[in-house]
């Protein structure tokens, strides 16, 4: 495998959510999808999806390009998952409650998934879990704490965001993770840490039969790397029946799932890579579900007959990486002119079409512990201008942004950057980079200004700021590093009491913003299109659809 290969696909290639919408690139994607046998897509069991991406890989440990984490929520389960309630704006559809509850153990309303009871030490230094007996892969095998220990065992092996998870929740070596009994397994750590619970209902620490792992591994692959790659191990609700990258995967339900056969018989993950094309497709009615589409298309959709269009705020955050390591932007006071000449009002009103919000901050809006608007960059050149000259660039400076040639919003967010730091005396080079290697361009931290695009999973603010301010996290993509943020955050996660966590947070929240290493830009809604008579679904924070959850009117 090359080293490209190797590389953990971390958060997110979901930066393939578009493509251009032009009629002549829709009408060369319309032949491959409507070649979906009429019968198939309208079976009643049957749900066809039209997504940008089939999945990459099938390992979420190196993978989390866009199709991928849908397949990972089809074909696993985790121990714990975040009970749901009635979005408060669209009473058709249901969220996940991640406030904080002081009442509930680790201040989490869950509910077991494959864990059936739990207990977590009042000090936050141990969680054990008591799991469902008598569960069983998609292979026949049951489930036991030897599967949930081997699942943290690769973590620790294997690295990549495997060592993401099992540092921000507190674990330092595989020992760590005990097997009291056949179905008892539990978490020990040195220091409390709030996560301890929480971590389990995230979307990419799923429990893998072990013993099919093993079994296909063998000495050569002692964590069956090369199979779980394109086949799945696991205890969701769903297997995978086919999977043809590029055009498309099939899920079956599997009907000795532990919580009962989904609704859903049969699902065709279909890839369809313009947006325009999957707005017609399901127009026509020949897809159930139209996955990422661009603004102006969701608005075109409301009200066609048999469509169902809803929005939602969510996790997503679009931004602009500054890389700290290139000049000018190892200058903070170049960081924040940045920041006042990025015309984020009107971004809102001709990009974003009012289904986004102004991104005003460093972590989820929607999340505990979102501080709310600590610096204030609105619009002002002369500010910019000011902040050039302190910083030694009074004449302004040459540059480029890199974006993403599969996302639609991010060439016309580029051309009015350009327009407007003209004002200012700095010559913006736009690059674009085709979707299939921008994912590459971002993790290379080669570029001076790139965009991304991608969500914290976890609704947490210590979780969140670490994945991308902690300056040894891989995904700090800016390349940001202040000594006194990474010590903050490391007291975040050394602490289960929730005032101390808010208030170091706070202050990690402050010196980031103030130190901008991003060009903050929005926070887009999540908006699900799909046919009127399909229901059942609920926005995760994960941004994305869970199969199971659907099921005919």
């Amino acid at each position: 495998m090359s080293e490209e290969a190797r590389r953990p696909r971390l958060h997110l290639d979901r930066r393939r959510f578009f493509e251009t919408s032009s009629a002549i690139a829709a009408a060369a994607a319309m032949p491959r999808i409507l070649s979906i046998p009429r019968a198939l897509a309208q079976a009643g069991s049957t749900m066809v999806v039209a997504a940008p991406a089939t999945p990459q890989s099938l390992d979420c440990n190196f993978d989390v390009s866009l199709g991928t984490f849908e397949a990972i929520a089809a074909l696993y389960d985790g121990l714990l998952g975040f009970n749901k309630i009635p979005d408060p704006n669209v009473p058709t559809a249901l969220r996940e409650d991640i406030a904080y509850h002081a009442d509930k153990p680790g201040g989490v309303n869950m509910y077991g998934k494959l864990a059936e009871s739990w207990e977590l030490d009042p000090q936050g230094r141990w969680a054990r879990f008591k799991l469902r007996e008598g569960v069983k892969s998609n292979w026949g095998n049951e489930l036991t704490a030897e599967d949930v220990k081997w699942t943290w065992d690769r973590a620790f092996a294997l690295g990549a965001l495997g060592a993401f998870y099992t540092k921000v929740s507190g674990l330092t070596k595989p020992e760590d993770v005990r097997v009291e009994s056949k179905y008892v397994v539990s978490f020990n750590i040195d220091a409390p840490n709030p996560l301890l619970l929480k971590i389990h209902t995230n979307l990419y620490t799923p429990v893998y039969d072990s013993k099919k792992c093993k079994e296909v591994g063998g000495g050569d692959d002692p964590w069956a790397r090369k199979f779980i790659e394109n086949n799945s191990a696991g205890f969701g609700p769903y297997q995978l029946q086919q999977l043809v990258r590029g055009q498309q995967a099939v899920f079956k339900a599997r009907s000795d799932y532990y919580a009962g056969k989904p609704a859903i018989d049969t699902v065709v993950f279909k890839e369809v890579p313009t947006s325009a094309a999957r707005v017609q497709l399901l127009r026509g009615g020949a897809v159930d579900i139209a996955q990422y589409l661009q603004p102006l298309e969701i608005i075109s959709l409301k009200g066609v007959p048999n469509v169902a269009v809803e929005t939602v705020p969510a996790s997503f955050m679009i931004w602009i990486e500054l890389n700290a390591k290139m000049a000018p932007f190892d200058k903070v006071d170049v960081r924040r002119a940045m920041n006042y000449a990025f015309p984020q009002a009107d971004v809102m009103k001709s990009v974003f079409q009012g289904l986004a919000s102004p991104l005003d901050g460093c972590m989820p809006n929607i999340y505990p512990g979102y501080a709310g608007k600590l610096v204030d960059y609105s619009y002002n050149l002369d500010k910019a201008k000011e902040l050039l000259a302190r910083a030694g660039y009074g004449d302004g400076f040459k540059t480029s942004l890199a974006y993403n040639a599969g996302d639609p919003v991010q060439e016309p967010i580029a051309i009015i950057y350009q327009t407007s730091l003209r004002q200012i005396g700095v010559e913006l080079e736009l690059k674009k980079v085709p979707a299939g290697s921008f994912y590459n361009a971002v993790t290379e931290r080669k570029q001076p200004m790139i965009f991304y695009v991608d969500s914290p999973w976890c609704p947490d603010p210590g979780y969140s700021l670490t994945l991308y301010f902690d300056s040894k996290s891989y995904v700090n993509y800016s390349n940001y590093s202040n000594p006194e943020v990474d010590g903050l955050l490391a007291q975040a996660a050394s602490t289960a009491d929730d005032e101390i966590r808010l208030e170091v947070t706070r202050k990690a929240q402050a010196i980031i913003m103030d130190e901008a290493p991003w060009t903050f830009v929005a926070y887009p809604n999540y908006t699900m299109a799909r046919k009127a008579n399909l229901k059942g679904w609920t926005y995760y924070t994960s941004n994305n659809i869970r199969f199971q959850d659907f099921s005919r009117a």
